[in-house]
């Protein structure tokens, strides 16, 4: 049984870099040291705060602390529970080693000082969600985070940039919509939308359905389920190689985050079930899992293959929230974590080859594992993770989700997964073999930079990277494996919030 304690903590956490934006963007006008200080610093102690919070999470305690009510029922509020720690822990980690790998990567770059105050902006936004107490302040944060990235997206200004920023807005703007649509409705049905109130919505009716409908487009879409993923193949690659890194490895577990509160805290999870509303998230899922993977295996373009590779895995997530078995839930969870730090370490590496070369195109990457040993060595890592090889991550992950549709008597998505793994492998190994024992052969009309000047990015980029990419080894099958500790632990939870135990 869990037990409510009220602590100031959670608040900090989401204003403290909010508030350092603000400073940041401020600083950027007098000292660039200063800003690049200030904006590794904020989001070092943005996960040393979120990490405090350790002993009590594993003590079963549920932090919460009102900011203020506009209605009864509704108003602003933060509330940490497992689940809510367990996504913010992985989401600040990951954002304090990206912030320190932007400083080199975006020395060269323009637009540094709108880049700096929007990054740890959104990183404040992102821990808003997920240490939301209700979903009216998670709706406000989840804006707040669209909108936000939405400069991200469109920072190297170009006809492309712009292009998949004009798709990203518009397809943000219906998802905020059908969220605030969903909202509405529950606020009408249950008198609250607090997340500390059990299960508001258990009764069938046409405005449930219409509700639950809405958060799979609102969520979804931020996720990148098929049909809503149109956004996230453009919008990554043209975007900055570390915002790209958090907007698959953080940005999109938002999304996931949202359905997961949605299917076991908004909705009992019986009236899920007799709807039959898991059966539609199922079909949705296998569809995106396997768009995702086939389309990837099409394209030429580095990021972009990563991008369709997103929207796969995360086809994942959104199957093994519905399986409902707590070993599917377990795998579900880890694999959040596992994506966040496979899918960061890709996207680093592929910018670590971009800045250095300027190649993207994976014909052209033909032998560059030979010069810059230690990248493709942290991008091999990641792509055997994602492929799902032991003893890493992705393997225990799957494993997992395997596992957990075998209980729930659907071995069908246990052989979707092994497709999926197949597949994955197909569009990762070639570029592997490629980079350590191909001869080199660029594209017409690319210029091979010389030999003696291809070697490591720098420092500060290589040691992020190497580090995302070392623990895609230790999360894995290792003893003492904290991330699994507090999947099990979150998996747990939710099911007695849905009544499954």
């Amino acid at each position: 049984m869990e037990s409510l304690v009220y602590n100031f903590i959670p608040v900090w956490v989401v204003l403290f870099p909010l508030a350092m934006s603000v400073v940041i963007f401020w600083v950027s006008k007098f000292a660039e040291r200063w800003r690049n200080g200030l904006s590794v610093a904020t989001a070092v102690i943005t996960f040393l705060s979120v990490a405090v919070l350790y002993p009590p999470m594993a003590a079963g305690e549920v932090i919460a602390y009102t900011i203020f009510d506009i209605l009864p029922g509704l108003g602003l509020s933060v509330r940490v529970d497992i689940l809510s720690f367990c996504l913010a822990l992985i989401s600040s980690l990951v954002w304090a080693l990206v912030s320190i790998y932007s400083l080199d990567y975006m020395s060269h770059e323009h637009g540094t000082d709108r880049y700096y105050p929007i990054f740890i902006f959104v990183l404040g936004s992102c821990l808003g969600i997920f240490m939301a107490g209700d979903f009216f302040t998670l709706f406000v944060f989840f804006e707040l985070m669209s909108l936000l990235s939405y400069v991200l997206v469109i920072h190297e200004e170009t006809k492309e940039a712009l292009r998949a920023g004009y798709k990203y807005l518009i397809m943000t703007i219906i998802g905020g919509l059908a969220l605030f649509f969903a909202i509405v409705i529950v606020f009408e049905l249950a008198g609250t939308v607090s997340l500390s109130a059990g299960t508001l919505v258990a009764v069938p009716g046409t405005m449930a359905f219409l509700a639950f409908i809405s958060f799979l487009i609102g969520f979804g879409m931020k996720a990148g389920m098929f049909p809503l993923h149109v956004w996230l193949p453009d919008a990554h690659p043209v975007a900055p190689s570390p915002a790209s890194a958090l907007l698959s490895g953080i940005m999109l577990k938002t999304g996931a985050y949202g359905l997961l509160r949605v299917i076991y805290t908004v909705f009992d999870v019986s009236l899920v079930k007799e709807g039959h509303w898991d059966l539609l998230v199922l079909v949705l899922a296998v569809i995106t899992i396997l768009l995702g993977s086939a389309v990837a295996l099409t394209q030429e373009d580095l990021k972009r293959r990563l991008a369709y590779s997103s929207v796969g895995q995360m086809g994942y997530v959104l199957m093994g929230m519905v399986l409902f078995t707590e070993r599917a839930l377990i795998g579900d969870i880890f694999h959040i974590f596992s994506h966040a730090l496979m899918k960061s370490t890709l996207f680093l590496a592929a910018g670590a080859i971009i800045w250095k070369t300027g190649l993207r195109n994976i014909n052209d990457l033909h032998g560059i594992g030979k010069k810059m040993p230690l990248t493709m060595g942290a991008f091999t890592l990641a792509a055997l993770a994602m492929i799902g090889i032991p003893p890493l991550n992705g393997f225990l992950s799957k494993l997992n989700l395997g596992l957990g549709a075998l209980e729930a008597g659907a071995p069908v998505y246990l052989f979707i997964l092994l497709v999926s793994s197949l597949m994955n492998g197909l569009y990762y190994l070639p570029i592997i073999v490629a980079a350590f024992f191909g001869e080199e052969h660029p594209s017409d009309g690319i210029e091979q930079p010389e030999p003696e000047k291809m070697n490591e990015a720098t420092a500060g980029m290589v040691i992020p990277l190497c580090l995302l990419a070392l623990f895609c080894f230790i999360f894995g099958l290792m003893p003492g494996n904290i991330f699994f500790d507090l999947s099990r632990q979150a998996a747990a939870f939710l099911f007695t919030l849905g009544g499954l135990n």
